[in-house]
């Protein structure tokens, strides 16, 4: 599937960039419609419903007055995980008619009813296939397909694998995720069957992002090598900064088991995502720390030098 019409018209580079917890907020959504991708933040991140309205207000008063913006993306908990506040993160949502609802772990089915019924549209995150087949079943417009080496809770297959499998049963948008750092890794995403790309990590290293500035320059001085895909961290599967948790005081090559399913081991006062970092296997192509615009406009370039210079074609030779 191509992405929609209405939608392709509002974007100019097929990317989302991705609602990451304490990490994204009013500044880098707003810097990311303006730059002409789908700018995004989680309604989380917003420490009330309150704030999560001036939030969406913010945004819409800064990008009201863009022309030619990308839309807004916010993601939001599925009603098994939201709590208490969901319903009222929701009500929000569909006050504001948000264009794109994300949800991950749970069932969407009620926030797909709400956001369809204002016309909007619903991205769920997959790592597996069976997440991601039931995301299908119960009407979601898109699959983010959270493969290897992706920032966060990240799966662990390979996307030359696990997106043409759920291209097999699922006509909806597919957005791609996992160490996508580039504009070659556009268009290559576009060229395995992806209408869209998901990236995280790359817009951590931003102007705009709410990460410290020790955090972005660990993206700047680290590589691939130096992500580890642990349990310990959030009790869960990720990907990890080896250097944060050694900062911590975590033997990163001896990180202690979780305590319990989902709940991890860490030192006293010692939080996950606050005080250890994660980021995705693209790190080694991050060498600086630019304005969302300019890393857009050098993403446009990456991407549009791959029609002029195409890879050598081999000829027939039987």
């Amino acid at each position: 599937m191509a992405i929609p019409n209405d939608l392709r018209q509002q974007i100019t580079l097929p990317v989302i960039a991705a609602p990451m917890f304490l990490v994204s907020g009013p500044e880098l959504a707003i810097a990311a419609c303006r730059a002409g991708i789908i700018g995004s933040l989680p309604a989380l991140n917003a420490r009330n419903p309150e704030l999560f309205e001036q939030w969406l207000e913010q945004v819409y008063s800064a990008i009201g007055n863009t022309p030619d913006a990308g839309p807004l993306a916010v993601n939001c908990s599925t009603k098994k995980f939201g709590g208490k506040r969901w319903e009222a993160d929701m009500a929000l949502i569909e006050r504001y008619q948000v264009p794109i609802v994300i949800t991950a772990i749970g069932d969407p089915t009620e926030v797909v009813e709400r956001v369809h019924g204002y016309g909007g549209r619903v991205f769920h995150d997959a790592t597996t296939l069976a997440h991601a087949r039931k995301a299908a079943q119960v009407g979601v417009d898109g699959i983010n397909v959270i493969c290897g080496g992706a920032g966060g809770h990240a799966g662990l297959l390979n996307p030359f694998a696990f997106l043409p499998q759920i291209r097999e049963f699922f006509d909806g948008i597919l957005c791609l995720a996992g160490s996508i750092s580039n504009g070659a890794s556009i268009r290559a995403a576009q060229v395995l069957g992806a209408d869209l790309c998901y990236m995280g990590t790359r817009f951590i290293a931003t102007q705009e992002s709410m990460a410290s500035p020790e955090y972005k320059q660990m993206l700047v001085d680290e590589d691939s090598s130096n992500v580890l895909y642990t349990d310990s961290v959030a009790g869960m599967p990720g990907n990890f900064l080896k250097a944060s948790m050694a900062s911590v005081g975590i033997d990163p090559n001896n990180p202690p088991p979780p305590k319990a399913p989902h709940i991890p081991n860490l030192p006293e006062g010692v939080k996950p995502w606050k005080h250890i970092w994660s980021a995705g296997q693209g790190i080694g192509l991050i060498k600086d720390v630019p304005s969302t615009a300019l890393l857009v406009q050098r993403l446009q370039q990456e991407y549009h030098s791959t029609f002029t210079n195409p890879v050598h074609e081999y000829g027939n030779r039987l």
